[in-house]
């Protein structure tokens, strides 16, 4: 299928947005719109690209794709920055409570507020690990070593990384978990944390928004959570960097500011 160049309002940014199409079944609305972030000098080089796969592709770089009107701006920074990093973004399931399926690694307890679902985590985990990963691997000049890839999301996105990271860690040595949803789910991750296999090298960044709840009590929860997973990944020897985003909101506004810091943490060898 063709790759169809993306340029409408970002023509004088120096990187580019491609999007093409990639079966997911047995997943619905299949296929799925891949958007991909191409640096600058992406034609001029040969070079392979260190590339970070992101859950929630249509927040990621255009306000007008964007669920609330609001992305990360992801191609903005990296353009300032000019870093030299592929991102690679799959779009969700729009449809009722399908991307809470779609991103839910296990199955939930019927009295979580999520309530009675089919989760199918682990076919959108098996899908971004076995197709759509080899598929850009083919279509883009981008790393293969595992040093190089990463995983990212925000909410249930994140819930998926924290999974990710466990489950595929011999293919992904990185993770952003941003506001991610734990609360559903701390127990069954930190049990697979416990009993995963991680490279010394892996590095985690999990964070949670100070303004992201009202009540004290749940937000003290929250930050229980937090450290607990952060633990079992640091007792596994992994490198983790929890932040507490002081007025961060579970909003795309506030991830956006986030970006520079984890991206740093994850791919330190790109600012040197």
């Amino acid at each position: 299928m063709a790759v169809n160049r993306i340029s409408s309002g970002w023509e004088n940014a120096m990187g580019r947005i491609e999007e093409f199409e990639l079966p997911i079944e047995p997943l619905a609305q299949s296929p799925r719109k891949i958007w991909v972030y191409l640096p600058d000098d992406y034609d001029e080089s040969r070079k392979r690209y260190p590339v970070l796969y992101m859950f929630d592709g249509h927040n990621l770089f255009d306000d007008s794709l964007a669920t609330y009107g609001k992305s990360w701006g992801i191609r903005d920074y990296l353009d300032g920055a000019h870093l030299p990093l592929v991102v690679i973004g799959q779009d969700c399931n729009h449809t009722g409570n399908a991307r809470l399926e779609e991103y839910s690694p296990f199955q939930p307890d019927s009295h979580t507020w999520i309530g009675k679902l089919n989760a199918k985590g682990e076919i959108t985990g098996e899908w971004f690990a076995h197709t759509l990963k080899p598929a850009c691997e083919k279509r883009y000049r981008i790393s293969k070593n595992r040093k190089q890839v990463g995983i990212a999301g925000s909410s249930m996105g994140g819930l998926m990384s924290m999974y990710m990271i466990a489950k595929y860690n011999d293919l992904y040595s990185k993770a952003a978990c941003v506001s991610s949803t734990m609360d559903i789910y701390a127990d069954q991750i930190t049990d697979l944390i416990d009993h995963s296999s991680f490279s010394h090298d892996t590095r985690i960044y999990l964070d949670f928004g100070s303004n992201e709840v009202k009540a004290k009590k749940t937000f003290a929860r929250c930050m229980d959570y937090l450290l607990r997973i952060n633990h079992a990944y640091t007792e596994q020897g992994c490198h983790t960097f929890p932040n507490v985003v002081v007025g961060g909101t579970h909003s795309e506004a506030s991830w956006e500011t986030i970006v520079p810091l984890f991206l740093e943490f994850l791919y330190p060898e790109l600012y040197q």
